[in-house]
């Protein structure tokens, strides 16, 4: 189900008896690693508790229109702008009709109006419910309006009728679901990715560090989230809000990041080292501070730090694929194919951070992606179309028996 992996899925659910199903619904998607959030009617929770539904979805259920919790209490807002799909599942007669209508009088029917993302229905209603000319003419109206309607099917019905209105099975509407979107190249994978700078102290109050500020490492991140991967990013100290989808790790110095990167980067089948960590460190990081003495200067002794990338290329637990990054200043591609073997990585991404309007705290990039048999330009964009370009390229070797052939 790689097509569900990664996706923001809102499930909607309204006041019939088959809301029960909802619990089946999100236990399926969850499984396809799709984020599910859940939204209920006042009448849905008459039939299934929203506790059940927090439980299964590992997010909290809304049922509100204004949440005071949200920013500016507009919650319908932040969930409507979140989702990639809303499902209304099950689609009672009334909450058909309230959504043909515009209505916006509920949480449900608000983000329905609110968001761009595409919606599902999926029917559950009485047999002459589902007949009826009125019921009829508001499916024909979604459908029309480029709503997809999933089911329903004919069976016996709690009421004791038999006939058309009964909710689809919640594996026919997962797939229903999972078909409208595109298989994606990182779906089901493991991606770990370092970013920003690194600061090793000197004193409680001075530490040595550099320019870096993440935001190719950050970009990536969300590049590689949008491709579907389950994605962790171990960023130093960065003013950079977490990508959606993201895990972040929040670490320091050198020595922090190493730790995390060894620990989350066991099983991952992408390994990106984007982070600019420090070479060096203090030998002493003293306790307290060090006090400036007039006309006296200030000598420290550094020792080198442990290479971040090159630990990750060599150890036991290998990711299949890892990509290390060579921010130069000069003899750019002639450093990065060195760093390349030097440090056993399949790729390496070379920039040249002398140029301030591709280098350190830019928003534009240009960079060379390279492996031991061929090279590819990325010419100057966005970071964020940058990265696509990179993930797009790098994660071909994790499907492939020669990782060092594609590019």
């Amino acid at each position: 189900m790689g097509h569900l992996s990664n996706r923001n899925i809102i499930i909607a659910v309204s006041g019939g008896i088959a809301a029960y199903k909802s619990a089946e619904l999100v236990r399926l998607l969850r499984k396809a690693n799709a984020n599910v959030r859940v939204l209920m009617t006042h009448g849905a929770c008459e039939f299934i508790t929203p506790l059940t539904l927090q439980a299964l979805s590992g997010n909290p259920v809304h049922t509100e229109l204004l949440d005071e919790e949200a920013e500016a209490g507009m919650g319908h807002i932040e969930l409507a702008r979140w989702a990639d799909a809303v499902l209304v599942a099950p689609a009672t007669a009334d909450i058909i009709a309230r959504i043909v209508q515009g209505r916006a009088d509920d949480l449900v029917t608000a983000v329905i109006l609110a968001t761009p993302a595409p919606l599902f229905v999926a029917p559950a209603m009485n047999q002459q419910m589902w007949a009826n000319q009125a019921t009829q003419d508001n499916i024909s109206a979604l459908k029309q309006r480029g709503t997809v309607v999933v089911g329903p099917e004919a069976g016996e019905q709690a009421c004791g009728d038999v006939g058309q209105g009964r909710l689809l099975e919640p594996p026919a509407i997962v797939d229903a679901l999972a078909a409208a979107f595109d298989t994606q190249p990182l779906a089901g994978r493991k991606v770990v990715i370092t970013a920003g700078p690194t600061r090793e102290a000197i004193d409680p109050v001075r530490y040595l560090s550099n320019h870096s500020s993440g935001k190719m490492g950050f970009a990536l991140a969300r590049a590689a989230a949008e491709a579907g991967a389950q994605t962790i990013l171990i960023s130093g100290p960065v003013q950079l809000a977490t990508p959606d989808r993201v895990t972040r790790v929040d670490v320091t110095s050198a020595q922090d990041m190493l730790v995390a990167a060894q620990e989350h980067s066991a099983g991952a089948d992408l390994f990106i080292g984007a982070a600019a960590v420090a070479d060096y460190r203090p030998a002493q990081n003293h306790e307290q501070k060090l006090k400036k003495a007039d006309g006296v200067g200030l000598s420290l002794e550094l020792i080198e730090n442990p290479d971040v990338i090159a630990t990750i290329a060599i150890s036991a637990s290998r990711p299949t694929v890892v990509v290390g990054f060579a921010a130069e200043t000069q003899n750019v591609l002639e450093y990065a194919r060195g760093k390349l073997a030097r440090k056993n990585l399949d790729f390496i991404v070379a920039n040249n951070v002398a140029d301030k309007s591709i280098g350190f705290n830019s928003d534009q990039n240009a960079v060379t992606v390279i492996n031991a048999r061929q090279e590819f330009d990325v010419p100057v964009a966005s970071k964020d179309v940058v990265a696509r370009a990179i993930i797009e390229r790098v994660s071909r070797g994790i499907v492939t028996t020669s990782p060092q052939e594609e590019i």
